[in-house]
């Protein structure tokens, strides 16, 4: 069966990353979705699938070139692609007139050409659909875009105190030229030869088939006299998008935020998909999270905890407080500061200070001998 999403965007990386990059965010996402992970999350099993279905196709470098030179050709819905050669007529019987021809356009329809080796493009769809194509299917209606999956690294203060991050995406949006119709300026529109307007084709054999964009007209159902030559009549072209994302207080590791609109392009004139992000945030350097309550672990030497402190500190809002330890603390031991951890929903949490006692690795000399005599009046056994 034809892969019916864009692998790129569940995976949340460009079309353009290395494979290094794929590999590094397959094993991130598949850590946080993996079914052991999220055993009360019935729907973490089927993001798990699809991002290993995504990893399998364009994780293998022979498999992604030739899915990129079918996305770059329109073949599979919501795309998009570059523009190039065009496939051959994969059902049998006369070609039609050339589109193109009375504009003088210098790529064939049907010209053929390999992938990688594999042959043509309606041999490609064969091997892929189990069979050859036919024309078939209806009139496409508008249809919303691919929604877009992402991740977005965010700082530990970030996400507890709420704010705003900047994420760039890679997009297809309308083409300025032609307005997303693949025309030239001054150029006409006519119904599609190869689906006569309906915009599918359909691929199988015997009582399977499954239902395509068409490869001509990606779905349009009609073509230009002469193409744009800007997006070289795709309709649109990809860029990068930058997006400002609000993080809310309180967001923890796998929050979700969903951005309308923001996703991939519509086709037939329906609306954007969305966009939506998972949140991974970092490890701070002083701080930890236990719900909405702050651990701060303090240091302290065996002096301050034997005999008693008092120690300053900044909260994560920056205001100072001022805390007692008493004397005989041990390593471990919490003290609270009320009102000064995370706030979320109108509930707030509070500061833990945790006493970390602090064993010197060494004594020398006098320092030894005195903290022998120390330990020897306190009843120390040692």
């Amino acid at each position: 069966m034809a892969p019916s999403k864009d692998y790129y965007a569940v995976l949340g990386v460009a079309s353009t990353a290395t494979a290094e990059e794929i590999k590094k965010q397959y094993r991130r996402l598949a850590k946080q979705y993996h079914p052991d992970a999220n055993q009360n999350d019935p729907k973490s099993s089927d993001r798990f699938k699809s991002i290993s279905e995504a990893y399998q196709v364009v994780g293998d470098a022979e498999k992604r070139k030739q899915y990129d030179e079918m996305r770059r050709l329109g073949a599979f819905s919501g795309m998009g692609g570059a523009g190039g050669p065009r496939a051959r007529r994969p059902s049998g019987g006369a070609r039609p007139a050339d589109p193109y021809a009375s504009a003088g356009g210098s790529n064939p329809r049907y010209q053929d050409f390999d992938i990688g080796g594999i042959g043509g493009l309606g041999d490609l769809f064969s091997s892929m659909f189990g069979g050859q194509g036919r024309a078939g299917g209806r009139t496409r209606a508008p249809e919303e875009g691919q929604s877009i999956e992402t991740t977005l690294d965010v700082p530990f203060r970030t996400a507890a105190a709420g704010g705003k991050l900047p994420i760039e995406l890679d997009v297809a949006e309308d083409c300025a030229t032609c307005k997303g119709s693949g025309a030239a300026p001054g150029a006409t529109l006519k119904v599609c030869p190869e689906c006569k307007g309906r915009g599918e084709v359909s691929f199988g054999q015997g009582g399977f088939a499954v239902n395509r964009p068409c490869p001509l007209c990606t779905g349009r159902g009609h073509v230009p006299t002469e193409r744009c030559g800007t997006c070289n009549g795709t309709g649109e072209t990809r860029t990068r998008r930058k997006i400002i994302v609000t993080v809310p207080a309180g967001s923890d590791a796998g929050t979700k935020i969903r951005l309308k609109g923001q996703g991939g392009r519509g086709s037939n004139g329906g609306p954007p998909g969305d966009l939506l992000i998972t949140l991974q945030v970092a490890d701070d350097r002083f701080f930890t999270r236990e719900g909405l309550d702050l651990i701060a672990k303090v240091p302290l030497n065996i002096a301050q905890a034997t005999l008693g402190t008092k120690i300053t500190m900044r909260t994560l809002g920056g205001t100072k407080v001022n805390v007692k330890i008493p004397a005989g603390t041990p390593s471990g031991k919490r003290f609270r500061v009320r009102g000064q951890g995370i706030e979320k929903d109108g509930a707030k949490g509070d500061m833990l200070v945790e006493a970390s006692v602090v064993v010197p690795d060494k004594l020398e000399g006098e320092q030894e001998k005195l903290f022998r005599d120390f330990a020897a009046a306190a009843g120390l056994k040692f």
